[in-house]
């Protein structure tokens, strides 16, 4: 499998199908929105409110990664309102980003209530200066190439994942900047 999944752009919504996510306005809840970066330099930055007309807007610089055990990080990430995925969903995204952005479930069996390996499963979804609406399905999702052999791979169980981590693919030798935005998450059976 090559480093890039290529992903197509689907239909709006699956006649039938309700989001779990969007309110009728269909805007972004903000109470769902947060980020995280390392301590060790990497920032975020985003004007007023990280959600703002029902968009969230951020921008991360990301430093190299400091040495073998202290690695770097950017994330902006969706807390699962259900607190859980269900059994087969589909996950459409309408997102921008300068960089491509590497799509990651956050499980608790690699997190730090499991292994501490944090090989959430992820997809690549291609960098989008103008809006990109994808849609992913769990077999799009793969273990990281660096996960480490101690980590046992319990595959994905998705009443353990909890949110949805949204990160720009920034290296870890040379770090950099990347614009992020979403519009909308949408869960769909």
């Amino acid at each position: 499998m090559s480093k890039y999944l290529i992903i197509s752009a689907m239909a709006l919504l699956v006649a039938g199908c309700s989001p779990q996510e969007l309110p009728e306005t269909g805007e972004l809840d903000a109470v769902h929105w947060r980020y995280a970066t390392d301590p060790h330099g990497s920032s975020a930055s985003y004007q007023g409110e990280l959600v703002q007309q029902g968009i969230a807007r951020i921008e991360f610089q990301r430093v190299p990664r400091v040495d073998a055990s202290n690695n770097s990080w950017v994330e902006l990430i969706y807390d699962l309102p259900e607190g859980r995925l269900q059994d087969e969903p589909r996950i459409e995204l309408t997102y921008q980003s300068s960089t491509d952005l590497v799509v990651k479930l956050s499980q608790q069996e690699y997190g730090e209530l499991g292994d501490q390996s944090y090989a959430h499963y992820q997809a690549i979804v291609p960098a989008a200066e103008d809006w990109q609406q994808v849609q992913l399905s769990l077999a799009d999702f793969q273990r990281p190439d660096w996960t480490p052999a101690t980590s046992v791979d319990q595959g994905i169980v998705p009443k353990h994942v909890n949110a949805i981590y949204l990160v720009p693919d920034l290296t870890d030798e040379e770090g950099g900047a990347a614009r992020l935005a979403v519009r909308a998450v949408q869960l769909l059976p």
